[in-house]
């Protein structure tokens, strides 16, 4: 009999599912599931049962998981940044060809010339000069935000031969070191704005980073730049583009996250939302994202959570584990620590991380712990959550 329910609120690609063994049982709608998996499924607002422990989105975004409340409730929130980083790149790249050479006008226009026979290829030479478009070799491409789809592109961009700024003040030491020495470090935004023939966005959407792109900073860019968002549509502001497209001061826009507004507008490229939209994403994704559960699951242990600190602390023969969820105060640990001298639990290891208001521990222990002991923990003022671990 499986010791752990797994719900999957979207297909999830049998690379991932398939990792959790015979000890998980996967379905849709188990009622006391300790795990979920999603893709785009809306969750926000879902009630969750009490048995359910953590939820992995396979994918970057989790605009459709209420992380706040799985916060308060003690739910551990996984994403998966970087599984879906090569598809993205690629679609970008494509992107950036698309915006300068009219490509898809030219398509389109072909089409009309069908049923004209052998004078066809007079017509195409006569109405080619209608979809000229300069090369990217050369042009300066602005990169802001160098993550995990921001340092591919950067990179390469730079292999084809255009001079690439890249601009992020939050770059992590992973991310530095994926990221070619020839791009140029960029001090500002506002340098990106002045100096690129293109910017490509690639940041989290914010309450800070909302409508970034917008008639202010569209100002200060080049006249004729072409602006690129596989990120968030909310990250630029619609009126501003239409208007900065009309006037010739963006010469093109392409975006995976059409809006209304944006739709059918003259030089706008509106892709819906392919950007992972490929088998070895999907399948990266669900991997990644199953690893991450099982691994909270069988051992407490956390990586790429949204809403929890990174944590990693190996197990050891013989010993059990009690994980806690709490909040980010004074002298919680020494009251876990406390707590657990006044019951008898000699603690071998411990390791605790904070994020913001919440932080997270956890407790190696020599011998089994009963279940008045952890509930002794679990009634202390700082805790939203413990769960042992055999």
């Amino acid at each position: 009999m499986a010791q752990y329910k797994i719900n999957c609120l979207n297909k999830i690609s049998p690379l991932g599912t398939d990792r959790f063994g015979d000890n998980y049982a996967i379905g849709d709608n188990f009622a006391d599931a300790e795990g979920i998996m999603v893709r785009s499924a809306n969750m926000l607002d879902n009630e969750f049962d009490k048995n359910l422990i953590a939820i992995a989105r396979a994918g970057a975004g989790v605009n459709n998981i209420p992380v706040d409340r799985c916060t308060n409730e003690g739910i551990v929130v996984f994403n998966t940044p970087g599984a879906n980083a090569n598809a993205v790149k690629e679609l970008v790249i494509a992107a950036l060809f698309m915006t300068s050479r009219k490509i898809i006008p030219a398509i389109e226009w072909a089409k009309t010339l069908k049923g004209n026979g052998a004078n066809v290829g007079k017509m195409v030479e006569k109405g080619k000069g209608a979809f000229a478009g300069p090369e990217i070799k050369g042009k300066k491409l602005g990169v802001i935000g160098l993550g995990a789809i921001g340092r591919l592109v950067a990179n390469a961009a730079q292999d084809m031969g255009m001079t690439v700024l890249g601009y992020d003040p939050f770059i992590s030491v992973d991310a530095a070191w994926g990221l070619s020495r020839k791009i140029l470090h960029a001090k500002s935004l506002e340098e990106i704005y002045a100096e690129a023939d293109y910017i490509t966005v690639h940041v989290p959407l914010t309450p800070d980073t909302k409508g970034m792109i917008g008639k202010d900073t569209i100002a200060k860019m080049k006249n004729g730049v072409r602006i690129l968002n596989f990120s968030r549509g909310e990250l630029v502001d619609s009126e501003a583009i239409i208007e900065a497209l009309a006037t010739g001061k963006v010469a093109s826009y392409a975006t995976d996250f059409p809006s209304d507004e944006v739709i059918g507008v003259e030089n706008v490229i509106a892709i819906p939302h392919l950007g992972a939209s490929t088998p070895e994403s999907e399948d990266n994704c669900a991997v990644m994202a199953a690893d991450q559960l099982k691994e909270f699951i069988e051992n407490g242990n956390i990586k790429n959570s949204v809403n929890m600190p990174e944590i990693e602390m190996a197990r050891e023969a013989g010993h059990s584990r009690i994980c806690i969820i709490h909040k980010n105060i004074p002298n919680a640990i020494a009251s876990f620590t406390a707590c657990c001298g006044e019951a008898g639990i000699n603690i071998e290891n411990m390791l605790s991380k904070s994020r913001k208001d919440f932080a997270y521990t956890i407790l190696d222990i020599c011998d089994d712990a009963t279940d008045a002991q952890l509930d002794a923990i679990k009634n202390l003022e700082a805790v939203i959550r413990v769960r042992y671990i055999k």
